[in-house]
């Protein structure tokens, strides 16, 4: 079969690999519908993240099931299913406490030895702990298939940032981040019952998506400025809310910045820069929570999933380019400049 292999630094190549087979009688083997490229797989394609020349890449996909281990009991072939972003076990302390990112079982796509989303087929370790059912009839619905593939990892992690920074219903959110992930958080703290939405983004595009998605004020400014618009705009309090979807040190200490007395802020956006965002005097002076890390997304997927296949919420509308596997290369080169937001995968 052919995947998308990382050779190093703006090195994605599409390859002829082995063809995934059943390992262990708890594998399923799926074929791949849709896929995408991440924000967070930039950071490997820029060389800031350290990969093994020739591995994998891509943790993001939806797709039918060709073959399942002797041990798996939730699914057969021809289900079609969508894959969080980690595998589990499902049957771990953790994954009963819906914390399926600490599985001891658990791992990442595209780890040295192991398939990565953005390929024709996918060996699933862990199946019936992993994969999530979806109706059968979706698979051809080309309206509602991006909605149901930013569940494996953008719309969740959005839906975790809120989750984390106790979004309620009436409350003052502001988020930072303009990504897919960023603009997920906004939908999710709509969802949640938001008052009053604050995102912070520079680009119009991004933020027309924002808008869409429910916010009701734009802030492009960054650093102080961004601090100092944010509290004009709540009346020198900041906001009950804060989620965080960039990680690093300046998007940290914003996001701290702008939270109300006694607030939260929540934070997914993967860590670039260490802690030095994080004050921890300013906090503690101010009771600012900060909750947050990476999303649970096999928790939250059945919660969400309703929402996307009644058309109650469409994060699917964060894509904004489509390519076929040959086609993957141009699409981290076009996230990479910024041309596209999140470019989707079809096979």
């Amino acid at each position: 079969m052919r995947a998308t292999v990382i050779h190093g630094p703006n090195d994605i190549r599409i390859e002829e690999v082995p063809d995934p087979k059943i390992q262990r009688p708890t594998d399923a083997v799926v074929r791949v519908v849709n896929a995408c490229i991440c924000g967070s797989d930039l950071w490997a394609y820029r060389g800031v993240a350290a990969r093994e020349a020739g591995q994998r890449i891509g943790h993001e996909f939806l797709g039918i099931v060709e073959e399942v281990g002797s041990e798996v009991s939730d699914f057969k072939a021809g289900d079609f299913v969508v894959a969080p972003f980690v595998w589990s076990d499902g049957t771990c302390d953790f994954c009963r406490e819906g914390l399926h990112t600490s599985c001891p079982e658990g791992g990442f796509w595209g780890q040295v030895g192991y398939d990565g989303g953005q390929g024709e087929a996918v060996r699933v370790p862990y199946a019936d702990g992993t994969l999530v059912q979806l109706p059968k009839a979706a698979a051809s619905d080309e309206k509602l298939l991006p909605g149901l593939l930013a569940l494996s990892d953008v719309m969740s992690t959005g839906h975790h940032a809120a989750v984390s920074a106790r979004v309620r219903p009436g409350a003052t959110v502001a988020v930072v981040g303009d990504g897919a992930v960023g603009l997920c958080g906004v939908l999710a703290a709509h969802r949640l019952g938001a008052g009053r939405i604050i995102a912070l983004g520079r680009h119009q595009a991004r933020t027309d998506i924002a808008r869409k998605f429910g916010a009701t004020d734009v802030v492009a400014e960054r650093g102080e400025a961004a601090i100092e618009a944010v509290k004009e705009l709540t009346g020198g309090q900041g906001a009950h809310a804060v989620l965080e979807a960039v990680g690093t040190e300046d998007s940290m200490r914003t996001a701290i910045s702008i939270a109300r007395d006694g607030g939260a802020v929540g934070y997914v956006g993967v860590p670039h820069g260490g802690s030095a965002g994080v004050d921890i005097a300013q906090m503690f002076g101010r009771n600012i929570s900060l909750n947050g890390g990476v999303a649970p997304a096999r928790a939250y997927i059945p919660e969400l999933l309703p929402d996307v296949l009644s058309g109650a919420i469409d994060p699917g509308l964060v894509f904004d380019r489509t390519v076929d596997l040959a086609g993957v290369p141009d699409g981290y080169r076009a996230m990479d400049e910024r041309t596209a937001l999140k470019v989707r995968i079809g096979f």
